[in-house]
């Protein structure tokens, strides 16, 4: 991947109470990709996706967007320069509607202007959205709200959503859904970094992976080389 990748991570650190959590991390997304970080509980996955977002701050290393170095930023402008989270959880507003916690996805001014036509946009994806959009959130069912942290999401009209473990306590049928859901928004023109412990799924999806372990990256490759990759085959795919 070339340096004028749309996101590019250069030995990106994170530490939590002296215990390190990434190790210099590095990769690179280029505009339109569908990659996928792959990696047991524990592995740095979620650390990974907190520190782009600026939730977490990095001990070290560089998170680029577009050739600007967004290490030090806020969380919201990084959510204004156009990277959106789907967390691990959903996080949700359940006391809020279904479209309340829509509305806030399109409140960035990068999105505003457009937030009519993107809500119609969410409505089509998810038609049980549309159904239940006066329905307190916290009342859905976890498929429910996990179509919900991706309209959010869509709202903000992003360049790059990051998906932390979206097939997380969902049915197998969800879970396909959900991937389908990915893999649209992709065709879509939205670039995509999906952080996932399905290695399967996740390589099928993507054309690029990085599998990480104890915080570093230990292979990477275009995914056909990953499943076909002994070690990944023995330790992730039960092979």
């Amino acid at each position: 991947m070339p340096d004028d990748a749309l996101l590019a991570i250069d030995d990106l650190c994170v530490a939590y109470d002296g215990s390190n959590a990434l190790n210099g991390v590095s990769l690179r997304i280029g505009r339109g990709e569908l990659i996928c970080v792959v990696g047991a509980n524990g592995a740095g996955k979620t650390s990974l996706i907190r520190s782009i977002a600026g939730i977490v701050p990095s001990s070290g290393g560089s998170v680029r967007l577009d050739g600007v170095d967004i290490s030090r930023r806020p969380p919201w402008d990084i959510c204004e320069m156009g990277i959106a989270q789907v967390a691990e959880g959903r996080q949700i507003f359940g006391a809020l509607s279904v479209e309340d916690n829509l509305l806030i996805g399109g409140s960035l001014k990068r999105a505003r202007h457009d937030r009519a036509n993107t809500l119609d946009s969410v409505y089509h994806l998810f038609g049980r959205l549309r159904e239940r959009r006066d329905q307190l959130a916290g009342t859905l069912s976890g498929g429910e709200q996990q179509m919900l942290a991706i309209g959010r999401a869509i709202m903000s009209k992003p360049e790059i959503v990051m998906f932390d473990e979206p097939s997380i306590g969902l049915s197998p049928a969800l879970t396909d859904v959900m991937f389908g859901v990915v893999k649209s928004l992709n065709e879509q023109g939205i670039t995509v970094l999906l952080v996932e412990q399905n290695v399967a799924k996740s390589l099928a999806l993507s054309s690029r992976g990085y599998v990480l372990e104890n915080g570093s990256v230990v292979l990477h490759g275009s995914s056909r080389d990953l499943l076909e990759n002994p070690d990944v085959q023995r330790a992730y795919l039960g092979l």
